[in-house]
């Protein structure tokens, strides 16, 4: 089996088969073992493509039969599918490397929308907003921030006071996409004078940074930013908690549910606390 570079199952059937199909004696026994015959040796090249080959059909038909084959579909808002996602997946292939993904970005609604029709596997959500037909699991909570132009009044501050968004130009996020910067003022009874509104989380950024006004964003959307803006806890603490939400009718994606255990892992290690 080592020489044919497969396993012994796979030698085993092989040469049976072949030994059957070609009319020859390709292996015989001798007090030293198992060896070559004359036919086996003329032969012995073709045998071992053969056999490499009929154990790469065993292994697909056994993740065939687990699910293990099938693409993985996976609908995620921006902040997620830039920060998470590209890191996930590439210590996922170290463990599953036949699998394969199908990336949806979208809006919080596009994503309900894709999780109750079914259209994907994964969908990642603010809690405990997912569809009834979901099953969801909660995996961080994200802070939300202030966006402030780094020459505002209030960039000075430890925190930003919820209070003043109503004396402020506010770049809003489109109705129907992330409502976090609207919960965390209704939290707080505030009414934001909207200016500005657009689907785009960085055309947001980057009009705050032409001081057209001031927003309010999560964390994660946030990190790495080389931006000229002031980033700032509110006072009222508000945050989403991201989560994954899965369609009960999709729960049979072997892929999709190792994939989940995977990231789970992940979220836990990379936001792990440091020792001093």
């Amino acid at each position: 089996a080592q020489e044919l570079c497969c396993t012994p199952s796979a030698v085993s059937h092989g040469i049976s088969a072949l030994e059957t199909e070609l009319g020859l004696k390709l292996m015989k026994r001798s007090r030293g073992g198992v060896e070559l015959t004359a036919e086996g040796e003329h032969v012995i090249g073709a045998v071992r493509g053969v056999l490499e080959a009929m154990e790469r059909v065993q292994q697909a038909a056994e993740e065939a039969r687990q699910g293990l084959g099938r693409i993985v579909r996976i609908g995620a808002f921006t902040s997620v599918a830039v920060h998470w996602l590209p890191g996930m997946i590439k210590s996922f292939e170290q463990v599953c490397p036949q699998a394969q993904f199908k990336l949806l970005n979208g809006d919080y609604h596009d994503i309900n929308t894709w999780l109750e029709e079914g259209s994907i596997d994964i969908g990642f959500v603010t809690m405990p907003d997912y569809p009834k037909n979901c099953r969801g699991i909660a995996l961080k909570e994200d802070r939300l921030l202030a966006v402030l132009p780094k020459e505002h009044p209030l960039a000075g501050n430890s925190s930003f006071p919820v209070a003043a968004v109503e004396n402020e130009s506010f770049i809003s996020i489109m109705e129907n996409s992330a409502n976090d910067a609207r919960r965390a003022l209704d939290m707080a009874g505030v009414k934001a004078h909207v200016k500005y509104t657009t689907k785009d989380d960085y055309a947001v950024i980057a009009m705050v940074e032409q001081g057209l006004g001031i927003s309010i964003m999560p964390e994660l959307l946030l990190g790495g930013l080389t931006h000229n803006v002031k980033l700032m806890p509110l006072d009222n603490r508000a945050s989403r908690i991201i989560g994954a939400a899965v369609p009960e009718k999709n729960s049979d994606n072997a892929t999709a549910q190792k994939f989940i255990a995977h990231m789970q892992r992940w979220i836990a290690a990379r936001y792990a606390p440091r020792a001093e």
